[in-house]
């Protein structure tokens, strides 16, 4: 297992808040997050990938260790309290915690991931994005439903927001079979995070995102040349 010793997060870090779409969602944007990449880079490759048949994500995920989960949402809890407004009662629960390489030919992907897709419509769960190799990987893209001009899918959106969908679709036909990397008929592409080294973002779930999949950088299962992430999800209850 990786010391705690082996990953620290830079103390001089400076958040930048970028304000996504007409709907202005706050997006946290750290670079040279990491003191020093290395340790958990090494980590990722000693990790089993496995592919998840229960989930969408078009790829294999491995664990994060416990020493980089820590001092990573240690730096950064209060931060989300802040920038978000999250309400002091509630508390930080750890959701999903992985390593994360898009290893699915687009031959392969089922309808749904050929669509930006939302994490949760609840308020308070954040998505956590490490970027860990170097360039050039594809970048993250946020995308507004041109039908109902939706950027977040919230609790009180969902039901129109799927019924539109759903309509959209019997009307136009699925979404062609590779991943969404541009606007198109149904999605326009508003912004992106491009992909670079110790960049870490932090982004509602309720925000419609998509990895924009470069076919020739990102389709590869070796945690050395491959898109790979730290990507940890939590909720606040």
């Amino acid at each position: 297992m990786m010391d705690a010793l082996n990953y620290q997060v830079n103390t001089a870090i400076r958040p930048e808040i970028i304000y996504l779409g007409q709907e202005k969602t706050p997006l946290i944007m750290i670079d040279n997050f990491a003191l020093d990449l290395s340790a958990v880079r090494q980590y990722a490759l000693k990790s089993c990938f496995t592919q998840q048949s229960e989930t969408y994500y078009p790829g294999q995920r491995a664990v994060l260790p416990k020493a980089y989960v820590a001092a990573s949402l240690n730096a950064l809890y209060q931060l989300i309290y802040q920038v978000y407004q999250v309400p002091e009662k509630l508390r930080l629960k750890p959701q999903m915690l992985f390593y994360a390489l898009i290893t699915q030919p687009e031959h392969s992907l089922a309808p749904l991931q050929c669509m930006p897709h939302f994490d949760t419509s609840a308020p308070y769960y954040f998505a956590l994005l490490h970027y860990l190799n170097d360039s050039p990987h594809g970048s993250t893209g946020f995308f507004r439903h041109k039908p109902t001009g939706f950027e977040r899918v919230t609790d009180q959106r969902r039901q129109e927001y799927f019924q539109s969908a759903q309509r959209f679709i019997d009307n136009h036909g699925a979404p062609p079979q590779r991943y969404q990397v541009q606007t198109n008929e149904h999605y326009e592409l508003y912004h992106q995070i491009p992909y670079q080294a110790n960049r870490l973002i932090i982004y509602p779930g309720h925000l419609l995102h998509s990895t924009l999949v470069d076919i020739n950088t990102d389709i590869d299962s070796s945690a050395v040349t491959g898109r790979l992430t730290a990507n940890m999800f939590v909720d606040f209850v």
